[in-house]
């Protein structure tokens, strides 16, 4: 059976910002393999977690690792997007804080059959839900060359992006393309040796942005981000971790956003909006790793957290 190793990015942090409390409710919107969660209980072992994940695999996991906080643990196998139909089944009415982390767990990253990673071959799968239909393989070889073009440039950011969908349609003609290492050795011949870099595989970006449009992930965080707010009890906190500056950019706005006190124009001679203050921002800028954390685990590199508290007035 495949092991995942995993550890958690950021921890001692994200358990500093959300400071629990006995009694408190917590949401880890995206438990992965419980990580967090476990950092949380460790620290105060009377709280209660909804830990949510699209990820059936993980929750397993997850549940093996947090027997002993079971009491006090619920585990829901679906999307953080439905938070607040999640806590009214539970009798939720609100929370004290929550966690995203929008990184791609090891046990995802690990096993080649989930077809996450260009270093193994495996299937193009790339499925956080392994029940949802879509899958890399179906948007590799039936979408339009446009549609595809889109794909790497709006969530990939890859500059070549054409040259890239251009070689991926030529090769489809005399079969498909099914396997992680087809498509990464593909990416590779196509970009110039020259534009390789040392720390980065030349398909990184290809493989984010089509396992971003599986997964649906950016729309998902935009309204994820609102359904949790909502949920948020006065003065708690929400915290986010992301990877790769489209997730960031939307953490960013979202919070700045609820900070603001106006949104007039600024034209106006005075402010008729009527918008108020929802939150503070606690981190001016994303907390990064330690330089000891990346070494200790490379895969944290890219991590950013953000964390905004809720106004005491906010409902």
């Amino acid at each position: 059976m495949y092991k995942p190793g995993h550890v958690p990015v950021l921890a001692s942090e994200v358990v500093h910002l959300l400071d629990p409390k006995p009694g408190g409710i917590y949401v880890d919107g995206t438990i992965g393999l419980g990580g967090h969660t476990q950092a949380l209980f460790a620290l105060e072992p009377r709280i209660t977690v909804v830990g949510i994940d699209l990820d059936g695999e993980a929750l397993s996991y997850a549940k093996k690792r947090l027997a002993s906080s079971a009491s006090r643990l619920h585990l829901v196998h679906a999307s953080y997007t439905d938070l607040q139909e999640h806590l009214r089944i539970l009798d939720i009415e609100k929370i004290d804080g929550l966690l995203l982390d929008l990184g791609v767990s090891s046990l995802q990253l690990d096993n080649p059959e989930r077809g996450f990673s260009f270093r193994a071959n495996g299937p193009l799968d790339m499925r956080m839900d392994t029940s949802q239909h879509l899958t890399a393989l179906d948007i590799v070889n039936n979408l339009t060359e446009k549609e595809l073009v889109d794909i790497l440039f709006r969530y990939g950011e890859e500059s070549f992006a054409r040259e890239i969908v251009r070689a991926v349609v030529a090769t489809r003609k005399s079969g498909a393309i099914e396997t992680t290492t087809q498509l990464a050795d593909l990416v590779c011949r196509t970009i110039p040796k020259r534009f390789h870099l040392r720390q980065k595989h030349p398909a990184t970006r290809t493989f984010q942005a089509l396992r971003i449009a599986v997964n649906d992930e950016l729309r998902n965080l935009q309204n994820g981000l609102q359904t949790a707010f909502q949920c948020l009890a006065p003065d708690s906190v929400i915290a986010v971790i992301s990877f790769h500056s489209l997730e960031d950019r939307i953490v960013k706005r979202f919070f700045h956003y609820k900070a603001l006190d106006c949104i007039c124009p600024p034209s106006l001679p005075e402010c008729v909006c009527d918008k108020q203050v929802e939150g503070k921002i606690l981190t001016r800028k994303p907390i990064v790793p330690s330089k000891e954390e990346m070494e200790n685990n490379p895969r944290s590199r890219a991590a950013k957290l953000r964390a905004m508290r809720k106004s005491k007035a906010s409902t």
